[in-house]
Order: structure tokens, then sequence, then C-alpha cells
């Protein structure tokens, strides 16, 4: 399948019935060191050094007590929390099948159903102060089409995130293209004191992916 190229790196013969696209996908995996780590330590994806990057810089993880996953698929982004927050309660939830994780309670279902919100509350026990979103709508090749939809799924996330956050909670979310529109971020300015982009270096430079950090929630306004 593959043979040793310069400088040690990988390259992926091409074989019948695998599209150029699919080999070049195949050689940058294989060559990738965030996905030989996670293959040595034990996570399910590269995007667990994601998360210990953004808390590195954020300090997301410290003293977190309840934390809801949205697009938990496969997984990486809770056995980040797991390890670091341990007495965590922990919740997920994604459409895709996730093989159980220890000591955290996993939805398969669609988070923009109505009854998710309540689901995911309830399973937790308790409002959460750290909600994780790496949702990303599936792609249908439109950049502009992609990125509209990924942030409609981030602006239902904020949504949910305000209504159910502890004062001094925080909300992390995938974004595209340069991060969260101006009218998204004027919103988590209203709710939350510190709201930053940030791409974490295991993002992988040719990708537009980012990430907004919204800390320090307000509080809902009393009714």
């Amino acid at each position: 399948m593959s043979r040793g190229g310069s400088g040690g790196r990988t390259r992926v013969r091409t074989a019948r019935g695998r599209s150029a696209q699919s080999t070049r996908w195949l050689e940058r995996q294989l060559n990738d060191p965030y996905v030989k780590r996670a293959k040595a330590e034990g996570y399910r994806s590269r995007a667990a050094y994601k998360l210990t990057e953004l808390d590195e810089r954020f300090g997301l993880l410290r003293g977190a007590k309840r934390v809801i996953d949205l697009g938990i698929a496969p997984g990486g982004w809770t056995q980040v929390v797991r390890k670091m927050a341990p007495r965590a309660a922990v919740v997920g939830i994604d459409l895709l099948p996730v093989d159980p994780i220890e000591g955290v309670t996993i939805f398969q279902m669609d988070f923009l159903d109505d009854a998710a919100p309540a689901m995911l509350t309830d399973a937790l026990g308790g409002a959460p102060d750290l909600v994780l979103s790496d949702m990303a709508a599936n792609t249908v090749g439109h950049p502009q089409t992609d990125a509209l939809r990924t942030m409609a799924l981030v602006e239902t996330g904020l949504a949910f995130a305000i209504d159910v956050l502890e004062p001094g909670g925080a909300y992390v979310a995938k974004v595209f293209a340069g991060g969260a529109d101006s009218a998204l971020v004027a919103e988590m300015k209203r709710n939350f004191t510190s709201v930053k982009h940030a791409k974490p270096p295991a993002s992988r430079k040719g990708s537009s992916e980012w990430y907004v950090v919204a800390q320090g929630f307000k509080g809902r306004a009393e009714e």
C-alpha cells in the first residue's frame, strides 16, 4: 500500500478503485504527527489535541463540574474532558453512533430535535459550566453554503448555551472562514465577558477551521 518517501515520509501508491483525493487523504493521515500521537496516547481522533491546546490557552476545563459535548463523535474531545476533569459530569450528543465512554451519557440523535435540549440537561443533573461544540454541517462543496450551514449550528449551539449555562460558564464552537460573523460575535459579547477566536496548532494549516471561545457567561436576564 505504501512505501518510504524522502525524509522518512510515507507515500501511498495509487490503488485500483481509490481516487486521487482519497490517496492524498490517506497519505496525509499516515504522515500526520497528531494522528500518530492520538493512536499512541489512546485518543479516538487527532481532534483531541485541538481541545487540549484550547484548554492550555483558555483554562476551559479548570474546575469544570458539568460539561455538554455537542457533536461528540468519535469522542476525542470528551476523552480530554474525562482526563482533565475526571470528576465532571459529561453528556454528549451526535447523529453518528459513538462507542461508549466510561462515565459519559451519550445520545445518538439530532441536536436540532426539539427534545434534545431537555434530554441533555436532565441527563447532566444540573446546569453546565461548559458547552463544547465541534459540530460541522455536512459539506456540499460550495464554500459559502458550507460556511452558512455550519454557522447555523453555531448559532443554535449559542442559543442553547445561553439558555442552560451556569453564570460564569463558557461556550466553545467550531467556525469557518475566519470566524463567527459580526452579528454572532455581538450576541456573544452581550452574554459573555470575553469572546475570542483561536486556531489551535492541531488544526491543519490549510483548513479554514477556527474556534470561537466565549467565557464568563453573564447569566440570563430575569424574566
